[in-house]
């Protein structure tokens, strides 16, 4: 399966411009509330219509403005997982899921019923299969949507915040369940989210999305490991951010921390700006697949609740080119630098600096401490965050602290 979109659609306070395309596996939209990322699905599914652009899903042009095609949703075949589930309140479980069949499915009333009952046996659902959809739990109403999604033979399953209608403590359980039905489905899938926890540990990959625009984009490991913007380092949990520079040696330095970075170390290849598509072949979008599958799950099992994925130490992919845009914007006008990224000077280990900090504020948590500190020989120094595991640090009142601050920790980031 593939989905290629190229849309432009204006919006209250800005206009909506992404371009990019998607094989089997997950595809997650980050951003902020009010970036688009919702308008992108609602428009892939015929819900609203695009000012301008094209959308072609599976092979199939659902949209085309210049040559007037515009799919009815029902046409489309997309499978829209809305945030409130979308379900009828006066129908039974087993009713919302044969509304969902298609009205083209050959089969006779009994042939759906049966249909239904072993889509709910599959999701289950079976002791709740009569009831009203008033009467579920917010798991069995999500599994109830998804069931009408699976049901339908949909070629896209399109996932709008499909944690928000939830508790917290149910969060954990729905999203490993949800997982299981993405690796099942074996199709294109887009997940939108604001919360960078569901992205790492469900998506394949990840476009970051800010007033409409697609500011970064790659798999997941690579945009966590080096974002290429200010809003995507804040998005994927980069605490520290302050405006950097290059100087004529072509050091990279951010005078309110006082770092200077060589450039071997931030002079990193940049990342494709494009998404893998599903050009290949069915037989590499089988093995895409199951190494999707296999890494979701792999962050799954690595990601402690206690800790955002930001703590993952991921090396970014090295092989990839830049495009053009990143090399006409390669410039950075600001660095970051993640909270456990830095370590006691002791630890000290591999090219960096060890800086002598003064203590501003220590902030205690279950399992670790955060630590704002500055620079007291800079001019005009900027806060610095520390966040260290109770295990390896025991604050003891000192007035300053030696740390260590690795080159490779030191983000390059431009505006957009």
């Amino acid at each position: 399966m593939s989905l290629t979109v190229d849309i432009e659609k204006k919006l209250a306070s800005f206009t909506l411009r992404v371009s990019f395309s998607a094989g089997d596996g997950v595809l997650a939209l980050l951003g902020p509330s009010g970036s688009g990322k919702s308008m992108i699905l609602r428009c892939i599914a015929g819900i609203e219509k695009p000012d301008r652009g094209q959308i072609i899903l599976n092979g199939r042009t659902v949209f085309d403005s210049e040559k007037k095609v515009n799919l009815s949703p029902q046409e489309r075949r997309t499978g829209y997982l809305f945030q409130n589930y979308a379900l009828f309140p006066n129908m039974t479980v087993r009713e919302n899921i044969e509304a969902s069949i298609r009205k083209d499915h050959p089969g006779s009333s009994r042939e759906r019923h049966q249909i239904a009952t072993d889509m709910a046996r599959r999701m289950e659902l079976t002791e709740v299969l009569d009831r009203k959809v008033t009467e579920l739990s917010g798991g069995q109403m999500q599994r109830t949507a998804l069931a009408r999604i699976l049901v339908n033979d949909a070629d896209i399953m399109m996932l709008d915040e499909p944690f928000s209608a939830l508790d917290e403590h149910l969060r954990f359980t729905m999203e490993k369940e949800l997982s299981q039905v993405i690796s099942a489905f074996g199709k294109t899938v887009l997940l939108v989210s604001h919360n960078r926890d569901e992205v790492y540990r469900l998506a394949d990959h990840v476009a970051v999305l800010s007033r409409g625009r697609l500011e970064d984009q790659g798999t997941v490991e690579e945009v966590f490991a080096r974002p290429a913007t200010v809003t995507s380092a804040r998005l994927t949990g980069i605490k520290n951010i302050a405006p950097a520079a290059v100087d004529p040696d072509g050091f990279l330095t951010v005078p309110g921390w006082g770092i200077r970075v060589p450039p071997a170390a931030w002079q990193l290849p940049g990342r494709g700006s494009r998404l893998p598509d599903s050009q290949n072949g069915q037989n590499s979008q089988e093995r895409q697949h199951c190494q999707n599958s296999q890494e979701r799950q792999h962050r799954q099992n690595n990601l402690d609740s206690r800790n955002s994925p930001h703590n993952q130490h991921i090396q970014p992919s090295q092989n990839i080119q830049p495009s053009p845009e990143d090399q006409e914007s390669s410039s950075p006008l600001a660095a970051g630098i993640r909270m456990n990224d830095i370590r006691p000077a002791a630890l000290a280990k591999g090219p960096g600096s060890v800086i002598t900090l003064a203590v501003d504020q220590v902030k205690n948590s279950l399992f670790s401490y955060t630590v704002e500190l500055h620079n007291p020989q800079v001019p005009d120094p900027l806060p610095l965050y520390w966040q260290v595991s109770r295990d390896v640090w025991q604050p003891d009142g000192s007035a300053s602290l030696d740390l260590f601050i690795p080159d490779s920790a030191v983000v390059p980031l431009r505006e957009r």
